[in-house]
């Protein structure tokens, strides 16, 4: 259970100077206390607005951007060609800013999570649950506002006769509800995951006692750690696309429907 301490969000924040004590707040009898996983989400916040910020007037002043602003760009490009227009089309261009925004947020999380005395927030439920909250809002404003309201509402029928609509309304917004559930449980599961194998992996040493097991199990936490690296672009990447598909889907619909009723 000590292990699990450090992948646990907190009301102390570690750092090399020692533990630092986060305050407990209350609000009307709820709990909003500052934790380790908040203060790690609002320095993914911070270090994301100002870094981008500062590559978007760099590279708007360049004919070709350099160092950072290069590699932002790159990314840039591979969400708008692999993620945005394959799944979106043309019309997602407009929800660009958004992909975009998920995307480096929760690469930036992630991969704070890997720095000694840092903290993955995506591995909090309650971070992740958020992020699919949002993406859930997301998806069902750009079926409306491409569809209307009337055809979104038919969608929910099913396209089946209106006998069977007491069963099938009920079955789609489930289903609408559902994706947004495997967005927020994918992620939280796979970032806390794999801290959790690392850990057990160096608490080994401490259960055996014994200079012999250290060897083996740093050499594999390392190479854990190293796949770490990967898993928090994939992580990114997958909640990312997943969300687009969704959003392409529902900003989709309206045109499979008349298409089913042409046939």
């Amino acid at each position: 259970m000590h292990l699990l301490q450090h992948v646990r969000d907190s009301h102390e924040l570690e750092t090399p100077f020692g533990t630092v004590h986060l305050p407990h707040l209350q609000l009307f009898g709820i709990d909003m206390s500052v934790t380790k996983h908040v203060v790690f989400l609002w320095l993914s916040a911070f270090v994301l607005i100002v870094s981008l910020i500062l590559v978007a007037r760099k590279n708007s002043k360049a004919a070709v951007p350099k160092g950072f602003g290069n590699l932002v760009e790159i990314f840039v490009e591979f969400v708008r060609d692999e993620i945005v227009l394959p799944n979106m089309g043309q019309e997602g261009m407009k929800y660009m800013p958004y992909i975009l925004t998920t995307f480096f947020f929760i690469l930036l999380m992630n991969l704070l999570g890997l720095f000694p005395y840092g903290a993955s927030a995506t591995g909090n439920v309650s971070v992740t649950g958020g992020l699919a909250i949002i993406a859930f809002i997301m998806i069902q404003l750009s079926a409306i506002r491409e569809q209307g309201v009337k055809h979104y509402l038919v969608h929910l029928t099913g396209g089946v006769h209106w006998a069977m609509w007491p069963i099938m309304i009920p079955l789609e917004i489930l289903g609408l509800f559902t994706k947004a559930f495997a967005l927020c449980i994918r992620l939280f599961a796979n970032m806390s995951g794999g801290h959790i194998v690392i850990l057990s992996l160096l608490g080994l040493i401490f259960i055996f006692k014994s200079y012999i097991v250290a060897p083996v199990s740093v050499t594999f936490a390392v190479g854990l750690n190293m796949l770490e690296l990967f898993v928090a672009f994939l992580q990114a990447y997958v909640f990312t696309i997943l969300t687009a598909i969704f959003m392409g889907l529902g900003m989709q619909s309206e045109e499979h429907e008349s298409g089913e009723h042409s046939h």
